[in-house]
């Protein structure tokens, strides 16, 4: 087994150091992932890779956009290979990626977008293995450019057709999914999960309040509309201030938002840490999550991890963000792109008119039961089991 990175010299992968051999009598599974972000749907691929040998299965990455990943994963043990894209239609790497299939002796192969799933649908035909797509969110809905949107349903439409099974993160992603021509019985639902965290639940609600927000920060993730709800609730004598967590997927957009926090008179109430793999020790430093998110979320792993760490949730009531938290009694919905609601939540919240002791323990033990890293696992493992008919 040899870890693996593409040269301009070969189409072959290049060995590196050879990470440890896995068990003998575990499968080996391929994920096909861009990796050019560290988000949801890469810690989703980097917890799979850690607990997936404890229910009979050892997976490697093919990054086709490596940059993020690689280096911020957190489950190193697996092997990673490197195998950029020339381009969105570059069909070489499709061979490259089904000759380390073969080299390598991977059984089954698991795709996580519309790119790497155009790639491993190539890779499974030309290495005769069978082909797992994971739906982290609706291709057709998923950011505020028509036009990616539309290329990525077309290619997620005819290349998922030869896919054994389709994974949605939620229930209504696998709605979606059907109502996009897929058979029902070929797409099953595998909740996301995250790790449980050792921490007792919040006890009692803090006098000055700090919300988290925690994204990639683009258009569709609402953070206009968590800027706005904020300066309406601060204008009302409130002491509530914003930590918000991860990056800006462009300069452009950082900018148009910062700007934004300066009409607004905000530049002292909001604080932006940037990128970060330590998600854990960010909840620790707010008192609620807050996701405004205005569409396009499958089942967001940060809510998830929220709800580990005891920390209540006021979020949009979008997509599969109500698969995980129940209003009133694991955190707060709200209509998206509701400045009002979204204020009138977290203003109800600070002023005490909910049990934050109850909606914090409620969150915590939601999660243990339903979205635990291993429960995603073995969900995953029991697909494979059904395609490889083990």
């Amino acid at each position: 087994m040899s870890q693996a990175t593409e040269t301009a010299a070969t189409d072959a992968p290049a060995n590196l150091a050879a990470p440890p051999a896995a068990p003998p009598d575990l499968v080996r599974v391929l994920h096909v992932i861009n990796g050019e972000h560290y988000s949801g749907a890469e810690r989703v691929q980097d917890l799979l890779g850690e607990h997936l040998p404890a229910c009979g299965y050892a997976a490697g990455f093919a990054c086709v956009k490596p940059d993020r990943f690689p280096a911020a994963r957190k489950f190193s043990a697996a092997p990673l290979y490197e195998l950029p894209m020339r381009s969105r239609l570059d069909r070489s790497c499709g061979r490259r990626v089904a000759q380390l299939v073969r080299d390598e002796g991977y059984q089954l192969l698991h795709a996580h977008t519309p790119r790497s799933l155009l790639v491993a649908s190539q890779a499974a035909r030309l290495a005769d293995v069978p082909l797992v797509y994971h739906v982290h969110s609706p291709a057709g809905r998923d950011s505020t450019r028509r036009l990616v949107n539309r290329i990525n349903l077309w290619t997620e439409r005819r290349s998922a057709a030869s896919a054994e099974r389709l994974i949605a993160v939620s229930d209504s992603v696998r709605t979606y999914m059907i109502q996009q021509g897929f058979p029902a019985e070929r797409v099953a639902c595998v909740p996301n999960g995250v790790p449980r965290i050792a921490v007792p639940p919040r006890t009692a609600a803090p006098r000055t309040w700090t919300l988290g927000m925690v994204a990639l920060f683009r258009p569709r993730k609402g953070v206009e509309v968590l800027l706005d709800a904020l300066a309406a609730v601060r204008s009302t004598g409130a002491e509530v201030r914003l930590r918000a967590i991860g990056p800006f997927e462009t300069t452009d957009y950082e900018d148009e938002v910062l700007a934004r926090v300066d009409r607004l008179g905000l530049e002292s109430a909001v604080d932006w840490t940037g990128f970060t793999t330590d998600i854990p020790a960010e909840l620790q430093q707010v008192d609620a999550l807050a996701l405004p998110s205005l569409f396009g979320e499958g089942l967001p792993m940060v809510v998830l991890e929220a709800m580990a760490a005891a920390v209540p949730v006021v979020a949009s009531h979008v997509e599969g963000i109500p698969t995980a938290i129940r209003h009133g009694q694991d955190g707060l919905l709200v209509e998206p792109n509701s400045v009002s609601q979204l204020a009138a939540a977290i203003e109800d919240l600070a002023a005490g008119r909910h049990n934050y002791a109850a909606l914090s323990a409620s969150a915590q033990q939601r999660h243990a039961e339903h979205f635990s890293a291993e429960i995603m696992a073995a969900r995953t493992a029991q697909v494979y089991d059904a395609i490889l008919a083990r």
